[in-house]
């Protein structure tokens, strides 16, 4: 008893950093959709800072900044907000947890490269998502992953742990 006690106990706290982590995301993202965002000024920032005596950005990041996302910068304008926003609202939910603290990683991994550095905020939210995805089923358990991922399991993943709808022929038979 003791012991389910202090996991719901750890769940509870675990759950309350996924949030506040989530309201991070939310807050940034929901600024950005309601102005006019244009991450043109600090990607050129951030080409900038891959030279001179002691850069902060490596060039081979810098070559992407400027082949990839410079080019393609209206589809930046728009991955990044809504990104952002999708994030906080799958952590805050507890829903898609896992893949929501992927894409939250992945965007904070890019911030940090572009120059913001490690000892930003853009840091402690990216040691704070790797810990979450590390520590197993309890940065869910008061989310909505709790229900969602065993229905997803017994209505859609077979015993042999492939894809098909319970019910459904696979279409694996024979044309009779």
């Amino acid at each position: 008893m003791r012991k389910h006690l202090n996991g719901r106990i750890v769940a509870l706290g675990l759950s309350a950093l996924r949030i506040w982590l989530g309201v991070q995301w939310l807050q940034a993202g929901y600024s950005k959709l309601g102005s006019e965002f244009d991450a043109s000024g600090f990607l050129h920032g951030a080409i900038a800072s891959a030279s001179g005596e002691n850069p902060r950005v490596q060039g081979w990041y810098a070559s992407f900044l400027e082949g990839v996302a410079l080019p393609n910068i209206e589809l930046f304008n728009i991955l990044v907000p809504w990104g952002e926003l999708l994030v906080g609202l799958g952590l805050i939910s507890g829903l898609a947890t896992v893949p929501a603290l992927i894409a939250g990683a992945f965007m904070n991994a890019n911030f940090i490269m572009a120059g913001v550095g490690f000892s930003s905020l853009d840091g402690q939210l990216f040691v704070i998502a790797m810990i979450l995805l590390l520590i197993g089923k309890s940065r869910y358990y008061y989310g909505l992953d709790r229900f969602v991922i065993p229905y997803f399991k017994k209505h859609f993943l077979s015993k042999r742990g492939m894809l098909e709808i319970k019910g459904k022929d696979t279409g694996t038979g024979s044309l009779s």
